[in-house]
């Protein structure tokens, strides 16, 4: 199996005792349950509560599943938007763990940080916050399931699939959203897009596309491009004291 490597490629672990990663469109109330892998955007949500600024934007290449992929339901009583509790099962994923393969490639739809592309203090700034679990606290996919970073030599290690034969398609699968200040496509400007697509698992890794290349996709409204002021955006001044570390 090919896996993409790239220059300023970063590689962690992240494990918890719990996972939700659910479809934000039943999200809302109700009965939750898990999807079977983490989606792209948890995975990538994971990665900016390690290390993130708006000069880069994180691309998520593979991630490797470690444990057996196991569920278990609880009972819970959310809050309900007119008050009061409701009785509700949940369905989270259980004693979680993942590899995880990623890159940086620089936001273009931000040329007020064009001075501040370095990729390599990017990326030793990366691995350092990976060393130390995170520059915030790791959530996996809802903030009651508590997640754990650490650095690994992505690929090495026992995993559960390692002797999978053939492969296991996981279906139609929510793939993430698109902001508008993230997006590539000429056609995706301007908008919130929301997209979709198929994994497979194979010997216990999954291949992420990039969201360009997801072709099933859906325009939800118009969005602009949130800009950062001077006075509540750094800069290049931020993590100064951390770039000769």
């Amino acid at each position: 199996m090919e896996h993409k490597k790239f220059r300023n490629t970063v590689e962690f672990q992240v494990s918890g005792k719990y996972a939700l990663f659910s479809d934000p469109v039943t999200r809302v109330g109700g009965e939750k349950f898990s999807y079977q892998i983490p989606t792209y955007e948890a995975v990538k949500g994971i990665l900016h509560s390690v290390f993130w600024k708006p000069t880069i934007k994180w691309v998520i290449d593979e991630m490797r599943i470690m444990k057996p992929i196991q569920t278990e339901t609880k009972a819970v009583k959310p809050l309900m938007y007119r008050g009061g509790n409701d009785l509700s099962y949940y369905t989270y994923l259980k004693d979680v763990s993942y590899q995880v393969r990623a890159h940086f490639v620089w936001n273009m739809n931000r040329p007020e940080f064009e001075q501040d592309r370095n990729e390599n203090k990017y990326h030793n700034m990366a691995r350092r916050m990976i060393e130390r679990g995170g520059r915030r606290d790791i959530f996996l996919g809802t903030r009651e399931c508590q997640g754990y970073v650490e650095p690994c030599i992505y690929g090495e290690g026992k995993g559960y699939y390692d002797e999978m034969s053939g492969e296991l398609a996981f279906g139609f699968m929510y793939h993430g959203l698109t902001y508008a200040d993230e997006a590539e496509l000429e056609e995706d400007r301007g908008k919130l897009t929301v997209r979709f697509w198929r994994p497979v698992m194979r010997e216990g890794y999954v291949l992420f596309c990039t969201p360009e290349e997801c072709t099933e996709k859906r325009h939800l409204h118009d969005m602009e491009v949130k800009k950062f002021p001077d006075k509540k955006f750094s800069g290049l001044k931020e993590f100064a004291q951390e770039e000769g570390a």
